[in-house]
């Protein structure tokens, strides 16, 4: 992999790979903080705990993104997984703090090992698309039906925030319809409600170091689940955006960074730090500027996702103390698309129709057997039918 010395950041700048840097960026402190807020929720994690974990994913894929896109020159963003954020939600009131940390060691070792052996499209593709998509649809159809009632109880934010997606997904403009309904929400709230009501944090909160422990069942039920959603939702759509441009990619040496950066931001708990899909397809698109120049954005935007890392204690306590409605509005469009995206996979292929079936019932369930989640066993289930019933 060839990469470049003699480009300097500054003259390759531009407003058009500042600005998909600075949409692309903004994207990501709202979207994966808000889930990362849910799943310590569900987890019934302290104030220092949530804000510890934050700060892990948002400063280490900040780093990560900075370092891929100036080594190689090319415009990969690191932050970290909002699927498997929403995965979390599922198992962390399950596990203690210390055994997740533990289990996400071992995914970030999963992902390393990936980027080492070189295997990674090859064990990917063992297991279909459909039922990868369906598991996923499953876990995160909860949240995206939230999204009705709570436009129901505000109105006065959730309509206008609608008709602003749609506008968006009409117009095809260059603003991520999801990103463009969260600040019409946020932006609204501020007006029409007692902004007082809510604090922004004042005082410094240290990122917590935190000691694993390590368990065969956290092994299964959390790391081995987490890290093929993060191949298959976030690096897979990274590298095939770049791919599309006609990039170079790295991609054995981008998963060995991404299992480094997440084992590092696995000790103050973060689940992962990867190069992000929809971030990077963003920063990678034509509208980002010259080609060899579009590494800036990446650049941009994991700069302000470092930022916003380091002052995740001021970050969290605004989002903490929102209305339950107004998160789960936020929660809705934050994974609108990616449902969307979802079920038109899950059911792509008549031949696997029943097996993606399953695996979507499974997964929505909630169910949890011998400490598995659902979608765990709604993987397992539906990749057995799908390799015996309907090969």
């Amino acid at each position: 992999m060839k990469y470049s010395t003699d480009r300097n950041l500054i003259k390759d700048s531009s407003r058009k790979n500042i600005s998909s840097g600075i949409i692309a960026g903004t994207l990501g402190i709202f979207g994966p903080t808000i889930m990362v807020i849910e799943a310590a929720s569900a987890g019934g994690f302290s104030y220092a705990e949530t804000i510890s974990w934050a700060y892990a994913v948002l400063f280490f894929g900040a780093v990560l993104g900075i370092v891929m896109s100036m080594y190689y020159r090319i415009p990969v963003v690191g932050a970290h997984s909002i699927t498997g954020a929403a995965f979390l939600v599922t198992v962390t009131p399950h596990f203690t703090l210390p055994e997740l940390v533990g289990a996400y060691i071992i995914t970030g070792l999963i992902i390393l090992l990936f980027g080492i052996s070189g295997a990674f499209k090859k064990v990917m593709s063992w297991i279909p698309k459909e039922i990868l998509s369906a598991m996923l649809a499953g876990i995160i159809t909860t949240y995206v039906v939230g999204l009705i009632p709570a436009v129901q109880e505000l109105p006065m934010i959730g309509i206008p925030a609608l008709i602003v997606f749609f506008m968006l997904i009409k117009w095809d403009l260059r603003i991520p319809p999801m990103l463009g309904a969260v600040i019409t929400s946020l932006v609204l709230f501020i007006i029409l409600s007692d902004w007082g009501s809510v604090s922004i944090g004042t005082e410094a909160v240290m990122p917590v170091f935190e000691i694993p422990s390590f368990s065969l069942i956290g092994a299964l039920s959390i790391s081995i689940p987490l890290a093929i959603l993060i191949l298959s939702n976030d690096i897979t759509p990274a590298v095939g955006a770049l791919e599309r441009q006609e990039y170079e990619v790295p991609t054995n040496r981008m998963l060995t960074a991404t299992g480094i950066a997440s084992i590092a931001a696995a000790f103050f708990g973060g689940q992962s730090a990867n190069a992000a899909g929809m971030m990077t397809i963003i920063a990678s698109d034509e509208e980002a500027g010259d080609k060899d120049k579009r590494y800036v954005a990446a650049v941009v935007c994991s700069g302000i996702l470092l930022i916003a890392g380091i002052f995740a204690w001021a970050i969290v306590p605004l989002l903490l103390d929102l209305p339950d409605s107004l998160t789960a509005i936020l929660v809705g469009f934050v994974l609108l698309g990616v449902f969307g995206s979802t079920l038109k996979t899950s059911f792509s292929d008549p031949k696997y129709m029943m097996s993606a079936v399953f695996t979507f019932i499974i997964s929505i369930s909630g169910v949890t057997i011998f400490y598995v989640s659902a979608p765990v066993w709604a993987l397992l289930i539906g990749t057995i039918m799908a390799k015996t019933m309907e090969k």
